[in-house]
């Protein structure tokens, strides 16, 4: 009983007693971060829609709203002028024949030239009429000379397109007059102008013409008339190479200007910009943003290459090319001098072998870090080796 007694007792104590609390954890202190800023523009441009780009490599520069869909203007007329080329590559047209102007033509209005319907001018001066002077006659007067009609040569306009991936694009005439879903963006602008001026560098020798004149030859007779270039560029800015200039109601004032320095080419393209002058400084300021901050490195890729042993083939040994020259463009100032080359070839390859295919390819890195490569092609074909061609090479090493 008295034992009993004891242990109530001790239990009651013990529940009596004052609780050990163990202190809560303490959280953290929470630190709000700042919202984090956008790095600042580097240019101030009052265009809504631009792009830089250089020309060798397609690398965006600069880009501001460079995918929104807008019209064009006599930018237009590069595709139209893509076309033009094409045709002189292809030889359906040559610079020395005659064009005969329609009554279509001849009635464009905007833009042009006063071509007169019946009036014939060569291929080149029509060029010319485009290129210097933007002139919609002359546009519309070669569509139908190269595809007998202007909604022919829009259909091979937009194909043309298509095949530049220019995905927000779409052409509904041949010269940029205001229409509904004539429409394009800076970007596509940018990669139809790049094909011109990189497969027709030629383009150059008609677009940095500040002053021409040409001869209309009329049942009035003949008379001169002058052609003055819209880019004004052309003359305010030394590394001009051109392009096209555009301006209508809708599309407001629009240029792709390309300049050269050195051995680079830029494209610098403005839309939708409020008035002529804004136009060009905004194209002016991209050039010289890109010229800052653009550097190239090049390997033309004419080092000698080493035959690669070739097993079960009727040769022993497939000669091998680069696929062409590299260009890397950096615009972070790095020191490019410290770009190496590693070649990454099989030891051996086995027959058959077709020429073109690739063998390997070079491979370019900046501090460890790849910046691109280029093919390595077999230059012959090899086909594999028959019952004949072991039992000649067996002969020929028992003769021996």
């Amino acid at each position: 009983m008295h034992r009993f007694l004891s242990i109530v007792i001790s239990a009651c104590l013990a529940a009596a007693a004052p609780l050990s609390i163990q202190p809560l954890p303490v959280a953290e202190p929470l630190i709000l971060k700042e919202e984090e800023t956008p790095a600042p523009d580097p240019l101030e441009l009052s265009a809504p829609s631009v792009l830089l780009m250089e020309a060798s490599t397609g690398t965006v520069v600069y880009e501001k709203d460079a995918h929104t869909r807008r019209p064009p203007a006599s930018i237009t007329k590069i595709m139209t002028l893509l076309l033009i080329f094409d045709a002189l590559e292809e030889k359906k047209i040559s610079l020395e024949d005659t064009v005969t102007v329609s009554e279509h033509a001849a009635g464009m209005g905007g833009s042009q030239v006063y071509l007169e319907p019946g009036e014939t001018q060569t291929v080149d001066t029509m060029i010319k009429c485009i290129s210097i002077a933007s002139a919609n006659d002359a546009c519309t007067a070669m569509a139908e000379a190269i595809c007998g009609s202007e909604s022919e040569f829009v259909n091979q306009m937009n194909q043309r397109a298509k095949g530049l991936g220019m995905e927000n694009t779409n052409f509904v005439n041949c010269c940029g007059l205001d229409v509904d879903g004539h429409e394009t963006t800076a970007y596509d602008i940018a990669l139809m102008s790049r094909e011109l001026i990189t497969k027709y560098p030629q383009i150059h020798d008609y677009c940095t013409v500040w002053m021409d004149t040409i001869t209309h030859v009329t049942k009035r007779g003949s008379e001169e008339f002058g052609l003055t270039n819209t880019n004004k560029l052309i003359r305010q800015y030394q590394y001009a190479t051109g392009l096209k200039t555009g301006s209508t109601d809708l599309a407001k004032f629009c240029v792709s200007a390309t300049a050269k320095r050195d051995d680079m080419e830029l494209i610098a393209v403005v839309m939708a910009a409020p008035d002529p002058k804004i136009r060009f400084k905004d194209a002016e300021a991209l050039l010289n943003y890109g010229f800052g901050k653009c550097q190239v490195y090049e390997d033309a890729n004419q080092d000698a290459l080493p035959s690669l042993p070739v097993e079960q083939g009727c040769e022993k040994l497939v000669s091998i090319r680069y696929q062409g020259p590299f260009r890397y463009l950096d615009i972070t100032g790095q020191d490019l001098s410290s770009v190496t080359k590693e070649l990454q070839l099989p030891e051996s390859v086995t027959a058959p072998i077709q020429e073109g295919a690739a063998a390997g390819k070079a491979v370019y890195k900046l501090n460890g870090t790849e910046v691109g490569s280029v093919d390595i092609l077999y230059e012959s074909s090899v086909e594999k080796a028959g019952f004949q061609d072991y039992f000649m090479e067996a002969l020929g090493a028992f003769l021996l």
